[in-house]
């Protein structure tokens, strides 16, 4: 039976927005709480410029989110569905970030521990930036050779990279395959779409960990839950336009190169952490 447009439509968007407007307040008494029993507050005015840094970086660095929540989408269709993939995705999302933001405030003066934090964020980086290269070399026919070079050469170096780094990070990177099989019920679904966005907004919001110094968290934690926010619009009103929108070969490799710059900008936090 074919839904109505309010039903696939009307509900979902409007929910994807309420519920983004939810985690905001959410985050602003986790501050607020924070800001109670540390003795350094987490300023909580609001400036544009770093809510613009947090939605751009997001959207830069989410391309196998996007893929994977589109392809969860298209294997689970109905209005019941779509709630809950996007309530389980902004929550898991939004989890991970608090969390992180949680360890960051109360042990940011245990150097050892901000810096092992950090460094496992910087290795995940630099695999999902492999990942990202992976799209731009499957649909890059019609671009220069010299674009393909750079891309060619970059996947190299990463791949020797991530060569040494895998036995580590097959315990911290969840597994965003898709398995064949029946449209999953309502809470297997929410559970589902809870547990990846989570275990990437932490590797994420750990990664971003170094730009704290120069920004304020919680414009940039807005920014975060506003491009998650945006790309699940997009992945409601048209999952294969918005997939192939974000495997575009330039903004694929645009993303990888965001991946690589916050993971370098990780390790080089991590060393005057420790000192070197």
């Amino acid at each position: 039976m074919k839904e109505s447009f309010f039903k696939s439509q009307v509900i979902p968007l409007f929910l994807t927005v309420a519920v983004c407007v939810g985690l905001i307040g959410l985050l602003w008494v986790e501050i607020h709480a924070l800001n109670v029993v540390t003795s350094s507050d987490i300023v909580l005015k609001v400036f544009w410029i770093d809510v613009v840094i947090g939605l751009t970086i997001y959207l830069k660095t989410s391309i196998d989110f996007v893929i994977y929540i589109g392809n969860l989408m298209s294997k689970n269709s109905g209005w019941k569905s779509r709630v809950a993939i996007e309530i389980g995705t902004a929550l898991g999302n939004s989890a991970g970030t608090m969390a992180i933001l949680l360890v960051w405030t109360f042990f940011k003066e245990i150097r050892w521990l901000l810096a092992l934090m950090i460094t496992l964020a910087a290795l995940v980086l630099f695999k999902l930036a492999e990942g990202g290269l992976e799209h731009a070399k499957v649909e890059d026919a019609l671009y220069p050779r010299w674009f393909k070079k750079m891309v060619s050469v970059f996947e190299r170096i990463l791949d020797r990279v991530n060569f040494f780094i895998a036995p580590v990070l097959k315990y911290i990177l969840p597994d965003l395959r898709m398995k064949d099989g029946e449209p999953l019920r309502f809470w297997p679904l929410f559970a589902l779409s809870f547990t990846i966005p989570f275990i990437l907004g932490l590797d994420d919001f750990a990664g971003y960990v170094p730009l704290f110094s120069i920004i304020n968290v919680f414009g940039f934690a807005i920014g975060v839950f506003s491009g998650h926010m945006i790309l699940n619009i997009f992945l409601y009103i048209s999952p294969s336009r918005t997939i192939r929108a974000v495997k575009n070969p330039v903004i694929s490799f645009l993303g990888s190169v965001a991946f690589v710059g916050l993971g370098v900008w990780g390790l080089v936090e991590v060393a005057r952490l420790i000192g070197i």
